[in-house]
């Protein structure tokens, strides 16, 4: 759940610092994206990392989250799959955009 919080902190980030003022983000950890859209930020497991987020999509109206179940978004299972099999030395060298450029 904290990473996909980090992960979904980190993509806000970016799409402010190269100014889209509106972005639709989806994710498929329903607990993550319920307690978001909930705005109960309550949640220890998940920390200040959660009420950031929170904060965050609050101030940039034009920027939403919602579920969307694995099985119906096949590029994310794809990408799970591939970084699940991924050694933790492997990631820092590892080049997402040429990985899903060659799968498209």
């Amino acid at each position: 759940m904290v990473v996909e919080l980090l992960t979904l902190r980190e993509a806000i980030n970016w799409c402010l610092d190269h100014g889209f003022s509106g972005m639709q983000f989806e994710g498929d950890a329903k607990v993550v994206i319920d307690k978001i859209c909930q705005g109960d930020v309550r949640d220890s497991r998940m920390g200040a990392v959660l009420e950031e987020v929170v904060m965050m999509l609050a101030a940039n109206s034009g920027f939403s989250v919602r579920f969307i179940g694995r099985d119906s978004n096949r590029v994310a299972h794809v990408v799970a799959r591939k970084a699940l099999s991924l050694s933790p030395s492997m990631c820092r060298y590892f080049d997402f955009q040429a990985w899903l450029t060659s799968r498209m």
